[in-house]
């Protein structure tokens, strides 16, 4: 199954949340980019973040994080 761009906008809001503490989430503005607001708004209806508008992650929302940062790491490197 490839991208869409759906999945793309939500691994880029993903790839914002800091793992460094659980107590580090995120906000995003009603007057964000609108594919910035319904990507975050998908991650809650996936139950990987707390908020419609971002809050924290979710047990679940950490692993994706932690496998998209990864995967980014990895596409990014110059092997």
């Amino acid at each position: 199954m490839p991208f869409t761009s759906d999945l793309i906008d939500e691994m880029n809001v993903l790839v914002k949340f800091s793992l460094s503490s659980e107590l580090t989430g995120i906000k995003v503005h009603s007057d964000a980019d609108p594919l910035l607001v319904a990507a975050t708004e998908r991650l809650y209806d996936k139950k990987l973040v707390t908020a419609k508008d971002g809050g924290y992650l979710t047990s679940i929302g950490r692993d994706a994080v932690e496998h998209a940062k990864e995967a980014l790491r990895i596409l990014k490197s110059n092997h």
